[in-house]
C-alpha cells in the first residue's frame, strides 16, 4: 500500500453528530476504512479543527489526548463519550520544525486534548483510537491564503504516511441553523444561500481556482452570510495547502455537511468510497 495520502476536510456540524450521525456521520464511518483500504493505515493524524485556535499556530504535542467537551446546552449523553488517543511528541517536534523553517512563528505545547470538531470525526473514522494524533491550533484571524501556507509548511508529512484532517463546517450561519431546527422535520429545508455557496465551493475547487477560493467572502455567492466568521471554513484551506495547488480538490461527500479530499491521491480515495 502506498502512503501518499490525500488530505481531508470534513464537516462535523454540531457536537450532536456524535449521537445523531445522519448522512455525514455515516459517511465518516466509511471514510476511515476507505482510507485504510486504499492507502494503508495512517502512521499518525494531524488535526486542524475550527475549535482549536490560538494567537499563533501551536502544535499540541502531548503524549495522550482525551475528548474535550467544549460546548454547553446539548444532550448530556455527549459528555459520556470518550476518545482517548495517543499523542506523538516526536511528530509534534518535527511539525514545529517544518513550521518554523517556513518562517511561521509557531509554538509547541506539551498539553493534550481533542476538541469536539476533532474527536467526533475521529470517533467515526477510527473508533479504536489507536492512531497517534497531533492537533495543530491555527490563527482564526489569518486569511485563507495564510491558512493554505500553514498547510503547505507541513506538506512533507503527507508523504511520510501522516493523515492531515481538517474539521469544520462547509456552511455555518448559526442563527439560520437554529431557526431551521425549530421547524418540524418535514419543513426543514436547506437555505438557498447555503446550497448556492456549497455548489460554488465544489465548482471552484474542481477548477482549482485558488484565487477565487482565497477571496470566497467577496466572490462566492452569499460568502459572508454563510460564514459570518471564518473559523469553520479555515481548516479547509489548511488541508488543501498540505496537498498543494496542483490538486485535485474533490468534494467526496455532499449532504449539506460536505467533505473534501485534496491531492493526487484524492481520486483513488473517491473510488474507494463508491
Amino acid at each position: 500500500m502506498t502512503m501518499n495520502l490525500p488530505t481531508i476536510y470534513v464537516s462535523h456540524g454540531s457536537p450532536m453528530i456524535a449521537i445523531e450521525p445522519g448522512a455525514a456521520g455515516a459517511f465518516m464511518q466509511r471514510l476511515g476504512p476507505a482510507i485504510e483500504q486504499a492507502f494503508g493505515r495512517p502512521k499518525a493524524i494531524v488535526t486542524i479543527s475550527a475549535h482549536t485556535a490560538a494567537r499563533v499556530p501551536v502544535v499540541l504535542a502531548g503524549s495522550r489526548h482525551e475528548a474535550i467537551y467544549d460546548f454547553g446546552g446539548f444532550d448530556p449523553k455527549l459528555r459520556t463519550l470518550r476518545y482517548d488517543a495517543p499523542g506523538d511528541p516526536a511528530l509534534g517536534a518535527r511539525m514545529l520544525g517544518l513550521l518554523q523553517g517556513a518562517g511561521i512563528a509557531a509554538q509547541s505545547s506539551p498539553e493534550g486534548g481533542l476538541d469536539h470538531g476533532a474527536w467526533t470525526a475521529l470517533r467515526f473514522m477510527f473508533p479504536n483510537a489507536d492512531i497517534p494524533v497531533v492537533p495543530l491550533a491555527f490563527v482564526p484571524s489569518d486569511s485563507p491564503e495564510r491558512q493554505f501556507a500553514l498547510g503547505t509548511a507541513i506538506a512533507p508529512l503527507v508523504e511520510e504516511g501522516v493523515l492531515v484532517l481538517g474539521s469544520g463546517s462547509i456552511t455555518h450561519n448559526l442563527p439560520r441553523i437554529f431557526a431551521t431546527l425549530k421547524k418540524p422535520i418535514a419543513e426543514q429545508r436547506e437555505a438557498p444561500e447555503d446550497s448556492g455557496f456549497r455548489q460554488w465551493m465544489a465548482s471552484r475547487s474542481a477548477a482549482l481556482d485558488w484565487n477565487a477560493l482565497f477571496a470566497y467572502r467577496s466572490q462566492a455567492p452569499h460568502g459572508a452570510d454563510v460564514h459570518p466568521t471564518d473559523e469553520h471554513l479555515l481548516p479547509w484551506y489548511v488541508a488543501a495547502g498540505a496537498a498543494g495547488r496542483a490538486g485535485p480538490a474533490l468534494r467526496i461527500h455532499d449532504s449539506g455537511l460536505d467533505a473534501y479530499a485534496f491531492g493526487s491521491s484524492a481520486p483513488r480515495l473517491a473510488d474507494a468510497l463508491r
